[in-house]
């Protein structure tokens, strides 16, 4: 018994170092084309997710005006929608548990609160988010998103 058993050399061949290299060469090409695509669409995703959460306070004031009658005014706010104001026109029919689902006002998706006005400048009510810059004014992701401009 005096067999010696050879290691099998079979598929224990690695990678040499070219071989990685051209990989890492295709993989930093295909870096180059897609990551200036991706770059940008941030900002169009914040975006569209601010025209959302617009679209989601104005049906909330709808739901509110419909059981009591009246939106809630400025001072009241956008927090009258989760909180059943103690001041200004007091609502009568105000839902219990409010009319938000998360029992929360969102920001808008740069961290900044809502403008909300009522009665509105260009309706009965007027919300806007400034953009990224947080102020009035601005182009591109700096450009306020308005509720009257939402179709």
């Amino acid at each position: 018994m005096n067999a010696k058993i050879k290691p099998l050399n079979i598929g224990n061949r690695g990678f040499s170092l070219i071989e990685l290299m051209v990989v890492i060469v295709i993989l930093g090409i295909l870096a180059m084309y897609i990551a200036p695509k991706l770059m940008g669409r941030t900002d169009d995703a914040r975006i569209k997710m601010a025209r959302v959460q617009i679209e989601g306070l104005e049906t909330a004031l709808k739901l509110y005006k419909l059981d009591n009658a009246v939106y809630p005014s400025t001072e009241q706010g956008l927090q009258a929608l989760v909180e059943e104001p103690q001041s200004g026109d007091i609502p009568k029919n105000w839902r219990k548990g409010g009319y938000l689902e998360k029992g929360t006002v969102p920001k808008d998706p740069w961290g900044n609160e809502y403008v909300y006005l009522s009665p509105g400048v260009h309706g009965d009510y007027d919300i806007v988010c400034y953009g990224a810059d947080g102020v009035p004014g601005g182009e591109d992701a700096n450009k306020d998103i308005n509720s009257w401009e939402i179709e």
